[in-house]
């Protein structure tokens, strides 16, 4: 490496948009123009393009990934006094939604190879249940971290037999993909609703909040469409309590010009993920580990996680040469402050808890070069062999 130290950030925002800028102008221009800010044809013609793209029949813009998982708790019915269940080992949102709307978030333990949530363990959980307990359990929300689905030919049956409804939350797997019934299937089209998020930082990222839900379930469907508009159908005459949640024409916008690449960028990220797994290989052992694939899975790396148990000082490492990394998440579900009253404690949900202390993220995004993957790969090799 020559002691020179290179600037690699955990994402170049800037990169990707200096290749689109002019589409984006043009893109945002044409909105301008035209006046039209709120549920217009650019939404409606994105809500169109990502149903077809997650091989759904329908498709809701909305206001952000957490409003997506709002709007479809919702539309289920879930309220106060229900259970839901979910991963302690996720982004807040999952488990907030759960608990805004009055139900009790309910965790059930990761599988470490793919830090999503463990079939068997949500199996066990629900055996272990009281009849009284099932009876308040409104939905289970598998979440597909870091762009790898979960274990959806597991979970779907367990849910099944005791008659729950699924929510996908596939914030961070847009296009991402798992072997389903004999086939092949994408995020957000094999439960019940699918919920995706636009945030920047997302593969498909917009200028601002954004997200989307879809669904297969024309009921359902409807429900959200009037549930989105703060319950009103027609206008000004309120079927339910909604809410604002709709989805601006210049987000619609910017995400119409973008979903063009999104296959093109994913490939970008596939690769470099291959990259950083074959300059890492030296290293992977029980103690250090890059990220698992399942076979016949698409990962589409929104992020890239490696686990070891050095990992804080890998992170100062890595930082104080230049490279920039993330812990998602620093903090399980279960040990937030805020959901102190659920009676959960340290020990509880042992695979997340390791997770949150060996996982860091290193930068993945397209326009990464193979000299920032090798100085990056290098970094981390000198530092576990040393």
């Amino acid at each position: 490496m020559g002691g020179s130290v290179m600037k690699i950030p955990l994402l170049d925002l800037k990169a990707q948009y200096s290749q689109i800028k002019d589409e984006i102008r043009q893109a945002v221009d044409e909105v301008l123009e035209s006046q039209q800010f709120i549920l217009g044809p650019r939404v409606s013609e994105l809500e169109s393009e990502i149903a077809s793209y997650s091989r759904c029949k329908y498709a809701l813009g909305v206001s952000s990934g957490t409003d997506a998982l709002l709007l479809a708790l919702m539309a289920l019915g879930t309220g106060h006094g229900d259970i839901v269940i979910t991963t302690p080992y996720t982004f807040f949102a999952t488990a907030g939604c759960i608990a805004r709307l009055g139900a009790k978030p309910v965790f059930a333990d990761i599988d470490p190879a793919t830090f999503n949530i463990d079939p068997r363990k949500l199996e066990t959980l629900l055996e272990k249940m009281t009849s009284e307990e099932l009876s308040r359990v409104r939905a289970v929300i598998p979440v597909h971290l870091f762009g790898q689905m979960a274990d959806m030919q597991s979970i779907v049956p367990i849910c099944r037999k005791y008659g729950l409804k699924i929510i996908e939350d596939a914030a961070q797997a847009i296009g991402s993909e798992c072997p389903f019934g004999g086939g092949v299937k994408r995020a957000g089209s094999i439960g019940d609703i699918g919920c995706f998020s636009f945030f920047p930082s997302k593969n498909l990222g917009g200028i601002g909040d954004g997200g989307m839900v879809v669904t297969n379930d024309a009921d359902l469907y409807e429900k959200m469409k009037i549930l989105r508009v703060h319950g009103s159908s027609p206008k000004y005459y309120h079927r339910a309590v909604g809410g604002n949640f709709r989805l601006d024409e210049i987000q619609a916008a910017v995400l119409l010009v973008k979903l063009k690449y999104l296959d093109t960028w994913t490939e970008a990220r596939q690769k470099n993920a291959r990259i950083y797994d074959e300059l890492l290989s030296g290293v992977v052992s029980e103690h250090f580990r890059t990220p698992a694939v399942l076979p016949g899975y698409r990962h589409i790396y929104n992020q890239y996680c490696i686990r070891t148990a050095k990992r804080d000082d890998l992170k100062v490492h890595l930082r104080e040469n230049g490279v920039a990394t993330e812990i998602y998440y620093p903090l399980p579900m279960h040990l937030q402050e805020c959901f102190s009253y659920l009676g959960y404690k340290k020990g509880d949900f042992p695979e997340a808890e390791e997770a949150a202390l060996t996982s860091l993220a290193l930068p993945v995004y397209p326009e990464m070069g193979a000299d920032g993957l090798e100085y990056t790969a290098d970094l981390i090799r000198n530092f576990i062999m040393r």
